[in-house]
């Protein structure tokens, strides 16, 4: 059967947005964006990534960042809190080598429970 000859052919060479350069560079704002969040508050790169879901996207809203859909976004944000560790054990006594808030860090990461034997 033939289309109707008004319906519109789907242009399948174009790429769909996610791999464009525009989204890359909007990924890469947003996980800035969340890796000062998180740099701040002393959460590893390890630490981050073994969050769940849920925890995930608290912590993006907490960091003004509408939750990335996707783990690329996380995986570009424990990059960078790596990087920034690298660069902090290198350069200790420059006063962004101090996370900000790290008191902050047990409202995510909570510490392991020591049983009572």
């Amino acid at each position: 059967m033939e289309p109707h000859p008004n319906t519109p052919t789907p242009n399948t060479s174009a790429p769909d947005f996610a791999h464009t350069e525009q989204a890359a560079r909007n990924r890469r704002e947003k996980a800035i964006g969340i890796a000062r969040y998180v740099w701040d508050r002393a959460i590893a790169a390890d630490e981050l990534l073994a969050l769940p879901e849920d925890a995930l996207r608290k912590l993006a809203r907490a960091a003004d960042a509408h939750p990335p859909r996707s783990r690329e976004t996380w995986q570009a944000v424990a990059d960078l809190l790596d990087e920034k560790s690298r660069w902090a054990a290198a350069h200790p006594q420059h006063p962004a080598a101090v996370p900000a808030h790290e008191d902050e860090k047990i409202m995510w990461i909570k510490p392991p429970v020591t049983p009572w034997n």
